[in-house]
């Protein structure tokens, strides 16, 4: 890892480069080579970020987010489709609520 915030902008720059590349010639859906590319920009992101601040006392105004996290919100998107299905009954039944100044608890939401 170089502590050279100049050659790790170099780096992030042909990153990107090479990443705008692999996508505007992508081969299909799940072409690794976008896949490479993505890992290597995100990498040289990382590498620049940590050179600001060990360097200017500086960081990005942005970050990447964990994998982990991503596949969370995955999770979590399948769940909100089931939930965008909304019975009448319910609808009327918190209109009602609403009307009559009823506070709703988490369970009526």
């Amino acid at each position: 890892m170089t502590d050279d915030p100049r050659a790790a902008l170099d780096r992030l720059l042909a990153a990107l480069e090479a990443h705008f590349h692999a996508v505007s010639t992508r081969r299909g859906d799940d072409d690794p080579v976008v896949d490479d590319a993505y890992d290597v920009l995100a990498d040289a992101f990382e590498v620049y970020d940590n050179a600001l601040l060990r360097v200017h006392g500086e960081t990005l105004p942005f970050y990447l987010a964990d994998d982990e996290a991503d596949d969370d919100d995955a999770d979590d998107d399948e769940a909100d489709e089931d939930d965008d299905e909304v019975d009448e009954d319910d609808l009327d039944d918190l209109e009602d609520d609403l009307l009559d100044g009823t506070e709703l608890d988490g369970a009526d939401r």
